[in-house]
Formats: C-alpha cells, sequence, structure tokens
C-alpha cells in the first residue's frame, strides 16, 4: 500500500462469513459496494487505501487476506460466471475478450491493467460453498482473536481452497 508510481497493489480476496439479518445500514451498503451481498459470496479488490477502508468498515461480517495467482486462477475456472449466463472457460475468453485464457486474464488483474467490477460480461463476484470440514474457529471474533473473521493475510488462500 506505498503511494509510489509504478507500485501494483496486492489483490485482496474478500469473503462474507455472516449472514444478513441486524446488519447496520452502512455495512449493508459497504458491502453491497465490495458486491458481497450474500454469505459465502467471495470478491477480489485491489488493496488501495480507499478499499482497505472499506475492509475496516465490514471486518465484523468478512474476512479477507492477500489471494496468489494459483487460486485466483482456480477461483475464476471453478467459479468465475458469465453475467450472461455460464462459466468463464478459456474458449469463451479467446472469442469474446482481449484475453487469451484464463491465465491472461490473472495477469492483467494482478498488474493492474484489468479490474473484476470493471469487467462488462464477468460477474464481479464469485459464489462459493461453506468450507469443507468447516470452520475451524468461531465466526464472531477476530482472526488474531481465536476467531475466522477480519484479515488474515495469506492464510485466505487455504479458506478459498476448501470453499470452491
Amino acid at each position: 500500500m506505498s503511494g509510489n508510481v509504478g507500485d501494483v497493489e496486492p489483490l485482496i480476496a474478500v469473503v462474507r462469513i455472516r449472514g444478513r439479518v441486524d446488519v447496520r445500514p452502512e455495512i449493508r451498503r459497504t458491502m453491497e459496494m465490495l458486491h458481497v451481498k450474500r454469505k459465502f459470496w467471495a470478491t477480489i479488490v485491489p488493496a488501495t487505501e480507499s478499499y482497505m477502508g472499506m475492509l475496516r468498515v465490514v471486518k465484523d461480517y468478512t474476512t479477507y487476506g492477500e489471494i496468489d495467482k494459483d487460486t485466483l486462477v482456480e477461483l475464476l475456472r471453478r467459479r468465475g460466471e458469465l453475467r450472461s449466463g455460464g462459466r468463464v472457460t478459456e474458449e469463451w475468453l479467446r472469442e469474446n475478450t482481449e484475453f487469451d485464457g484464463v491465465d491472461d486474464l490473472v495477469e492483467a488483474l494482478i498488474s493492474g491493467k484489468a479490474r473484476l467490477h470493471k469487467l462488462e460480461w464477468l460477474k464481479p463476484y464469485f459464489r462459493l460453498h461453506p468450507p469443507s470440514g468447516g470452520f475451524k474457529r468461531t465466526t464472531k471474533r477476530g482472526y488474531r482473536d481465536g476467531g475466522e473473521l477480519g484479515y488474515r493475510g495469506r492464510d485466505i488462500n487455504a479458506l478459498l481452497r476448501r470453499m470452491m
């Protein structure tokens, strides 16, 4: 999150863990802006100052951390959905976009040339399953306090793989 020109912010995966009941309106609006309107929905955002502020607002309902390239590729292949219906496939990307495949799309996302929510043909969220084996800790406390919520760094990749 340094401000040097040419720096590329890491991508942050955001996963909503808690449901929709009794959520304060400002937190609900922030989650809608992040495209995590329902439980077990995930999205990818750059680690800019404004997004980090939004994540601090929703930290009691979501967990987030830096996603690695392999997990992002698998997430797009297995859970990526087109707005027109159907899955993201290598053939569809080659025929309908400037990308040569999922790997090319991931490179553009990581380098900052493309933003997930700006791609009109791709849904800006991923609908995931509950984690296989369940959550290991409580979903009512922060990650540092022995729970599942809030910032978890690179550990988000293991959780995402269990939810795909």
